[in-house]
């Protein structure tokens, strides 16, 4: 996570891939991998990753969404697959985390309103709705957009001082446009 966040994903990847090597049962926990796999542009394996923790963890929609994303994203698949084969996910006790995962599975333009709205609850619901956001648009193909949205997010309070891995997550993800 420190490599990732010190913007080395290649060495991040192999930072998780040795820690699978040490104990195979932390595949399966190694959602950040997933990550780093995205930003790194390998959706296939990391859409892979997220299946696999989905199986281990059913009620995370962000690992829904990030797969997701990881197949859309693919050249092979695209949204409308993506969107057939979206993983369902158990109730995400996060109010935002709703409001996201509609956003994915609809992508209708009254689900990112909601998102809007949702992300007005507090600074940490204002950071996941605009780094969702720029990732929904980042899927969709509107690069300038996604990068407005991601630039917003890493711009608040909760990016700047939470210490939460999603913070660099949006960090890594707008220096690599």
């Amino acid at each position: 996570m420190e490599r990732f966040a010190a913007y080395d994903v290649e060495g991040s990847i192999e930072a998780f891939d040795r820690a699978i090597e040490v104990d195979a049962r932390y595949r399966a926990r190694a959602w950040q991998r997933g990550l780093a796999l995205y930003a790194k542009g390998e959706y296939d394996a990391a859409a892979r990753q997220f299946r696999e923790d989905v199986a281990l963890n059913p009620n995370d929609t962000e690992e829904s969404v990030w797969c997701f994303a990881s197949e859309a994203m693919d050249a092979s698949k695209g949204v409308k697959v993506a969107r057939e084969r979206m993983l369902k996910t158990g109730p995400d006790a996060r109010p935002v985390m709703k409001s996201v995962f509609r956003l994915f599975e609809t992508g209708t333009e009254e689900a990112e309103a909601a998102l809007r709205e949702a992300g007005k609850r507090s600074d940490g619901d204002t950071f996941y709705s605009l780094l969702y956001l720029g990732l929904f648009y980042e899927v969709n193909g509107d690069e300038a957009r996604a990068r407005e949205e991601f630039s917003k997010a890493n711009g608040t309070l909760y990016a700047k001082f939470s210490g939460d891995f999603m913070a660099d997550v949006s960090r890594v993800l707008l220096k690599r446009m």
